[in-house]
């Protein structure tokens, strides 16, 4: 499956696919141990070579509707260690959120998990960078690990557009400072978080 994510940056393009999934009523991700892992085909001239980019240190809590906003920046992937010392230019964009990704999810039907069950369902996700706005949907697994713990990953597989990544001005600068002249067709993308609820929820 081909999920476009057009005019968004890699963190934000990693992390739509996947990450707007993740909330629900009065829990919240756990920074430590919520991820999302993409990996793109680097065409060189001896071949294509897989190449590994995390998302990492996500972080966000659902109001009490259970919609949650997750704004992304640069400096929650691994570009910027891969990096090192940005150019000015660049090394603005590492703080300030390059998108904001929103969905809801209705906090009654975590609550009726018991501890080893999981259930599926398809979110409606929004992702907003500057002006522009794109809504997909996305099936999600919720897995509840124990009582206050719920494991979420993708459903199905999820993969991005590479031509569509490498047509975007910023993300196309970012890659070719990590080396990627031409990537593969597809960039697959997988969720890797945990959702706790606070003691006092």
């Amino acid at each position: 499956m081909k999920r476009l994510f057009s005019s968004l940056s890699l963190t934000a393009l990693g992390a739509s696919a996947l990450l707007f999934a993740l909330p629900i009523g009065a829990w919240e991700l756990e920074p430590e141990r919520s991820r999302v892992s993409a990996t793109v085909m680097q065409i060189t001239p001896d071949g294509p070579m897989p190449r590994q980019h995390e998302v990492r240190r996500l972080v966000g809590s659902a109001d009490e509707d259970g919609t949650l906003r997750l704004p992304l920046s640069l400096n929650q992937s691994d570009v910027v260690e891969r990096l090192g010392p940005l150019p000015p230019w660049l090394s603005g964009l590492t703080q300030r959120p390059l998108a904001t990704l929103t969905t809801r999810f209705p906090p009654e039907r975590l609550e009726r998990l018991v501890v080893g069950d999981s259930l599926v369902e398809t979110l409606r996700l929004k992702v907003q960078s500057g002006n522009a706005v794109r809504e997909e949907s996305l099936p999600v697994r919720f897995t509840k690990t124990a009582e206050n713990q719920v494991h979420v990953t993708n459903a199905e597989r999820v993969a991005l557009d590479g031509q569509t990544l490498m047509a975007d001005p910023t993300l196309r600068s970012v890659l070719l400072l990590l080396g990627y002249e031409q990537i593969g067709d597809e960039v697959p993308v997988t969720l890797d978080a945990l959702l706790v609820q606070p003691e006092d929820s």
